[in-house]
């Protein structure tokens, strides 16, 4: 925990007031304007350029916040609907600053809309801030139910808002780069159903052309992380120390070995380097380590209710070297055991902004070290460092002058429908209420072909803006109070068969008989039509019931010859689900795992085949078999709940597909197989005693994660080593908990679902046939046993024997020694082997309660763990949050200290 700055806390407002009278139509913009110039101009402080928006704030007047000399103005020019609230009075005093006394609310609406100025084509940052205070008095953030909100950033989804089980004082804050669109930048919240969206403030920034280079049109990034190391006080830094009003963390370890530089010299950019403009405040300062070390490790890892589905993350170090004395230090970085760059030498009192640009390297929790070479005589330092997640901009807007006349058309009219904010086509399941747009053309941005705005009360003369939409197909206006003039350009398209208008019952009809007016075109009788009418409909009618006939026949015969080629296609369903991973096709699955041809597993949900992706990434697809799909009721809520479930010894869920023949599941794929092969298959030498404790270690966190970490909790049912799966790095990863039902407090904890492999099953579910989380501890102990000695859980020598039993006989016949698998040939740690097999066998107690908990199982496991001194290991989340007290909270307790890495 840091101490924040006192200029951050209890800002006070400076009023601003103005006044102005207009006419309806032009107050909103008038208004705006004069809001925007008050924002610039007070003072003369305001940076140009920024938007500075106080969520909730009821005064129409725009205030000053002295300490950072920025304007704040109230919201209700920039968004419709919604609710003013102030947070509750016991948080009012230490609010970290006075935008986050009020916020506004939005129970109204799946999507509700900001829209902030902006100039097509221009960089910006955009930083949204979430303190809940307990405004509702409904202490929603702590009452055990999900809390969680979506954010879209113009059309496309950017990150979730997930305030479970977190303190209500806490203050979140969410930052994206990304370009302008148009004139305007859209930013939505989305209601998931898990709580009503909120926002306290929101501000946007613009940034220079020429930074963030890989931002562009098609790419956003989304903050992670940023960093300024030092000896620093404040715990953020901000405007006007940057210029752009940047957050920089501070990350400053005062304890032996690391030590803390500073300069009070300028360090400038190397020439034509302006990609991130660092303030030389910033590189001012540095962290290295004494020259008795050689590398430390920046550990980067998301919070547990961090909803970022399949992070994809770029780093951006930023070094320069304040050491005056022409030092010799070089050194490589890597990412997670890949080297990024080699030789590095920091230039001197020039900032060296090193990444890859464009690449975004990892998915998820990893970690980068940066290790002194072998000529180097000094040790890494770093000054500053920056993590972005990628935010893919895939949808189109539409289309800019559809978008411009639909508004103004909304405004002519003055309807005040929830749902007509944002943008009006997409994302398609938030589409404006009454109109239906043409996405058939994917690479152009989509069009309106129909508007009804049938029954609305809408009254005056008709839209002429209408004349400029023109892709728009069908208009239907009828039983409105609509009256004067139908423009003429409007009823030559409808002449032309080009526009399909409806007016009836309006005013503007009641001397018009045209068809527009009429409704329902009139029925002409003809004579002697009947057989003709007759003929043309019976023809095709007994034709088509020959070819349906014939194309039945045809299937019937050929269905056990051919079934592979059947049309899965038809049997897609359209479920939507809002959650931000790939939706596969059959046809898709089929490609990508050459027909189904590789088989690398089978279980009780199915078949496991081996795929690549289209851009070479190999996948693991497991496909439910058939004859259970009927059966998988839960098949979609199991999904959500996986495409949620995020931690580094979890596998990650790709995608799925949902087809009413095939539904799978799409997941990262794991080069070295299970814990089970490696246990009894030829690769066994590779796993050394602390190799194997670090995947127990894993396995421990990642069940730990979805026992205490997830809202609702989940009980994995079937926890063995067929389970544990192990990537390229030796990493244990735990497999198959997604299709283990969630529990909460007000199901006491218990499944009663069937589950678990003969061997790992718990004692006390053969008595009682309920499941709980100390279920899963009895399985892992049985696991544990499996690492320490290489034996099954059940042995066959001649009799049947479980192996728990069998490790305590040996221990009753002889010493601990002959517990322990031959093939480590001796060479483990006898302290870490007694510690080992004590937590085993207390975790596989015949009593659930006296059985430990995940929790004490991973603190023990570390403790078993050889400690290597020279490399350190620094941890960073990615859940920037900033507490009442000006405290930056980091989402796990500890993470703030240095602590010791093993050398894994």
């Amino acid at each position: 925990m840091f101490l924040a700055s006192k200029h951050c806390k209890n800002q006070s407002r400076t009023m601003i007031s103005f006044s102005c009278s207009a006419s309806p139509k032009l107050t909103s913009i008038l208004a705006l304007l004069l809001i925007l110039v008050t924002m610039i101009q007070v003072n003369g402080q305001s940076p140009p350029g920024f938007i500075s928006i106080d969520c909730g704030w009821e005064n129409s007047s725009a205030y000053l916040n002295g300490a950072l000399n920025i304007v704040y103005s109230s919201d209700v020019w920039f968004v419709e609907g919604g609710q003013n609230h102030q947070i509750s009075p016991e948080f009012i005093e230490d609010a970290f600053n006075g935008q986050q006394k009020t916020l506004r609310s939005f129970p109204g609406g799946s999507r509700n809309c900001y829209t902030l100025p902006s100039t097509a084509g221009k960089k910006y940052l955009l930083r949204a801030m979430f303190t809940y205070g307990n405004y509702d008095r409904l202490n929603k953030t702590l009452d055990g139910s999900l809390f969680l909100f979506g954010l879209h950033i113009g059309v496309n989804f950017w990150e979730a808002v997930n305030l479970t089980n977190w303190d209500p004082s806490v203050t979140v804050f969410k930052e994206v780069l990304t370009v302008a669109p148009s004139n305007s930048v859209s930013f939505c919240l989305i209601n998931f159903g898990s709580g009503i969206p909120f926002i306290s403030s929101l501000e946007l920034r613009p940034l220079q052309d020429t930074m963030y280079p890989f931002v562009n049109t098609s790419v956003s990034v989304s903050y992670f992380k940023r960093c300024r190391f030092g000896n620093i006080t404040d715990p953020i830094t901000r405007y006007p120390v940057d210029d752009y009003d940047r957050f920089w963390e501070s990350c400053t370890f005062t304890s032996y070995p690391f030590i803390n530089l500073n300069t009070n010299k300028n360090v400038g950019s190397l020439p034509g380097n302006n990609d991130f403009n660092v303030p030389s405040a910033i590189l001012q300062q540095t962290s290295t380590l004494d020259t008795n070390y050689s590398r430390f490790s920046i550990n980067v890892a998301s919070a547990y209710n961090k909803d970022a589905l399949s992070l994809q993350l770029l780093p951006i170090f930023h070094f320069t070297e304040i050491n005056g004395s022409n030092p010799n230090r070089r050194f490589d970085i890597f990412s997670t055991g890949e080297v990024l760059f080699q030789g590095f030498s920091p230039s001197p009192l020039q900032v060296d902004s090193m990444y890859k640009s464009g690449q975004f390297l990892q998915k998820g929790d990893t970690f980068f070290t940066l290790d002194k070479t072998p000529g180097s005589s000094l040790p890494p330092l770093i000054n500053a460092f920056e993590v972005y997640s990628l935010v893919q901009m895939e949808n189109l807007t539409t289309d800019f002058n559809d978008v411009y006349n639909i508004k103004q058309i909304k405004t002519h009219y003055n309807l005040a429908r929830t749902s007509w904010n944002g943008d009006p086509c997409w994302p398609r399941e938030y589409s404006w209420e009454g109109l239906t747009c043409d996405y058939s053309k994917s690479n152009q941005n989509p069009r309106i072909v129909t508007l009804n705005l049938s029954t609305s009360g809408l009254g005056g003369r008709f839209a002429i803006l209408l004349m400029n939409m023109m892709s728009l197909e069908n208009f239907n206006l009828s039983n409105n109070k609509i009256d004067g003039p139908i423009p003429y350009y409007i009823l030559q398209r409808v002449q032309a068969g080009l526009l399909d208008l409806r007016l009836e019952g309006n005013p503007v009809c009641s001397n018009n008989k045209d068809s527009y007016c009429i409704g329902k075109k009139k029925k002409k009788r003809r004579r002697n039509t009947t057989p003709i009418l007759l003929i043309a409909v019976i023809v095709p009618v007994v034709l088509i019931s020959l070819l349906v006939g014939m194309c039945i026949l045809w299937k019937l015969y050929w269905k056990d010859k051919s079934g592979d080629n059947e049309n899965y296609a038809m049997y897609e369903e359209e479920t939507p689900l809002h959650i931000d991973i790939r939706r596969f096709t059959y046809t898709e699955l089929k490609l990508i795992t050459n027909n189904f041809h590789s088989i690398i597993g089978k279980g009780g949900f199915g078949i496991v085949y081996h795929g690549i992706l289209e851009n070479g990434d190999e996948v693991a697809v497991k496909v439910l078999m058939e004859t259970s799909i009927a059966e998988s009721t839960d098949f979609l809520p199991e999904v959500q709940t996986l495409s949620k479930v995020h931690h580094k010894n979890l596998v990650t869920l790709q995608g799925y597909c949902q087809n009413k023949k095939c539904l799978a599941l799409v997941y990262d794929f794991m080069p070295r197989g299970n814990l089970q092969q490696l246990l009894r298959g030829g690769d066994v030498y590779c796993l050394n005693w602390e190799q194997r404790l670090h995947i127990a270690l894993d396995a421990a966190q990642g069940l730990e994660y979805i026992h205490e970490l997830c809202t609702p909790s989940i009980v994995h049912r079937d926890v063995k080593t067929p389970n544990i799966l192990l990537n390229k790095n030796m990493v244990g990863i735990i497999s198959d908990f997604g299709l283990s039902p969630a529990f909460n407090d007000a199901h006491t904890h218990i499944s009663t679902v069937a589950a678990g492999t003969f061997g790992y099953l718990d004692p006390e579910y053969h008595a009682s046939f309920k499941l709980t989380v100390k279920t899963d501890i009895y399985s892992y102990g049985i696991v544990l046993l499996e690492i320490i000695t290489g034996q099954p859980p059940v042995l066959m020598d001649p009799q049947t024997i479980h192996l728990p039993n069998r490790v305590r006989q040996k221990i009753a016949n002889g010493s601990i020694h002959d517990v322990v698998d031959k093939r480590l040939l001796d060479q483990y740690d006898a302290h870490s082997l007694q510690s080992g097999v004590d937590l085993a066998m207390n975790c596989v107690e015949n009593a659930a309660i006296n059985r430990p908990t995940m929790t004490e199982v991973v603190s023990r496991l570390k403790m078993c763990l050889p400690a290597v001194p020279e490399q350190l290991h620094l941890m960073v989340t990615g859940v920037p949050t900033i507490s009442n007290e000006g405290n930056i909270q980091t989402g796990y307790s500890g993470t703030s200290e240095i602590s010791i890495l093993s050398g894994r």
